[in-house]
């Protein structure tokens, strides 16, 4: 059996977010609680939004307080200013942290003896839909707007815990071009891996479906054939809208069938020393790609298909070795460190994130089983 959890209503194009005034207008909704962060409020991202919620006469309330690798207390303080405010709707302008904290929020709201987070990690027993949420994307990767994961970071514990609910999937999600064109050369790069690296790792979970490999294939086509040109020219509309496809198809599919050993290693990298999720699955992408090789050989080959390699008169084990040296000129090709000691980690530091990485939730959808000690090779050869 395959199931798909999808957005009610999905937008995708330049201006789109007109589109938001009507949305409400039908649902009878007239004051929305606006998550964002910081950086979005003051270069006017944001403001692209409340502009037409001004234009509706929508009354609103402002949440900026989230940060990168959103943590606990960001969820309860955004939970304190809703509660509040008393909105009728939640509207989350940015990438997967403000979301992610957004969609914690609309969660706990309709379920609200979840209000400790930590009770939420996995796959938390809600009883109630979410919040109605709204979502627009400022960044082309996380593909937070169409999941039904969402992470947030337990500080005190050092780890990031993994929530999996149908529940709380965005009522309405939003991909305008003109939100991602501010995005910076950095960001464009570390989110655009992170969605290649979601739909390299969800064609290859055994959890896949002919469904979603559809999806996966045609993302990590979107992908290669448009990352690179937004990242060296953000005002390529034409690239920005089709990373955004790409970004949002590839969500469809890891949200329903899964992910692997990528994100579990990345995860406490951004828990334990707030690395940035997307550079943390682009460097370690092609390192995990050999390791998962003798698994996935014959969709390597697809995938090298799909970023542009002739792989015609090659063996499989060739065309899966030009898979990931596509993968590695892409990243080297837009600025991606390529070791973690580049970023700061230490040897000494890869005992605990092995132990960590191994019981992330999104080991079990790695397609090759694994252990603690693998992991850490791993980690070694990344080094």
């Amino acid at each position: 059996m395959a199931r798909m959890v999808l957005n009610e209503t999905s937008y995708f194009g330049a201006g789109c977010r007109s589109e938001l005034a009507g949305e409400l207008a039908r649902r009878g909704m007239k004051k929305a609680f606006v998550v964002s962060d910081k950086d979005l409020v003051k270069f006017g991202v944001a403001k692209k939004v409340t502009d037409v919620l001004d234009g509706a006469g929508v009354a609103y309330a402002l949440f900026d307080d989230v940060k990168a690798n959103p943590t606990i207390a960001n969820v309860q303080a955004g939970l304190a200013a809703f509660r509040a405010f008393a909105p009728d709707v939640i509207i989350a302008v940015g990438g997967g942290s403000v979301i992610d904290t957004a969609k914690a929020v609309a969660v706990i709201a309709a379920n609200p003896e979840f209000a400790d987070v930590k009770s939420l990690e996995g796959t938390a027993d809600t009883k109630n839909r979410c919040f109605p949420l709204v979502a627009f994307a400022t960044t082309s990767g996380t593909a937070a707007e169409v999941t039904i994961n969402y992470v947030i970071t337990d500080e005190e514990a050092g780890r990031k815990l993994v929530c999996v609910d149908p529940n709380d999937i965005p009522m309405i999600a939003f991909n305008d071009a003109e939100m991602l064109a501010s995005m910076p050369k950095g960001l464009t790069a570390a989110t655009g891996m992170d969605a290649l690296t979601h739909a390299i790792e969800a064609y290859i979970t055994p959890g896949a479906t002919p469904i979603s490999d559809i999806m996966t294939w045609n993302s990590i086509k979107f992908i290669a054939d448009n990352l690179e040109k937004a990242v060296k020219d953000g005002s390529d509309a034409a690239a920005r809208e089709g990373m955004a496809y790409g970004s949002y198809v590839a969500g469809m599919a890891f949200s329903n069938v899964g992910l692997g050993i990528v994100h579990s290693m990345a995860h406490p990298l951004g828990a334990r020393y707030d690395i940035a999720h997307g550079v943390a699955n682009a460097l370690l992408l092609p390192f995990v790609m050999e390791y998962n090789k003798p698994a996935a050989r014959k969709k390597f080959g697809d995938i090298a298909r799909a970023m542009g390699v002739d792989v015609k008169g090659m063996s499989e084990e060739e065309a899966a070795d030009a898979a990931i040296e596509a993968v590695r000129k892409l990243s080297k090709a837009i600025g991606i460190p390529q070791r973690l000691s580049e970023i700061g980690i230490k040897e000494e530091q890869l005992g605990q994130l092995a132990e960590d990485a191994f019981i992330d939730p999104c080991t079990g959808g790695n397609p090759r089983k694994t252990s603690v000690a693998e992991i850490l090779e791993i980690y070694k050869k990344a080094l």
